[in-house]
């Protein structure tokens, strides 16, 4: 259950709202299961342990991050974007993985250019956050 969430994960009215506030104000010190069941990131994670398993699709709907809406989307982006450019390149992209918990492995190669490849629409070799928001809710 995220720290926004009522019981039984029943989302408030302001939840949208609050965890977009909440990760603009506190990007520096939040942990990602404040936004996301620790649970549903561990299923995530679970699904792709192995090299050259990672689906993209799969992973963002088990994390429960398909279900975010756009702006949820494009703060987690900002969390996810370590050198808070605006933009995730192939650098970034090889540690996604470990953003949602540190000792989950990196990506192989081939996922985080495949990775790139799926998102980057105008091919500049970076992925923006509307490009990443895309990608989620695709």
């Amino acid at each position: 259950m995220c720290s926004f969430c009522g019981p039984e994960g029943v989302k408030s009215p302001r939840h949208a709202f609050t965890t977009s506030r909440f990760f603009r104000e506190n990007r520096w010190k939040m942990s990602i299961t404040d936004v996301l069941s620790a649970d549903d990131i561990a299923a995530a994670l679970q699904e792709c342990q192995d090299p050259d398993t990672f689906e993209p699709q799969k992973f963002f709907q088990t994390s429960g991050l398909a279900k975010m809406s756009a702006s949820q989307v494009k703060d987690v982006f900002r969390f996810i974007d370590n050198d808070q450019s605006g933009y995730l390149d192939e650098e970034e992209l090889k540690f996604f993985l470990q953003k949602f918990e540190s000792g989950a492995r990196e990506l192989t190669e081939s996922e985080t250019k495949s990775l790139m490849a799926a998102a980057d629409n105008d091919g500049d070799g970076k992925i923006g956050a509307d490009e990443f928001q895309e990608m989620v809710h695709s």
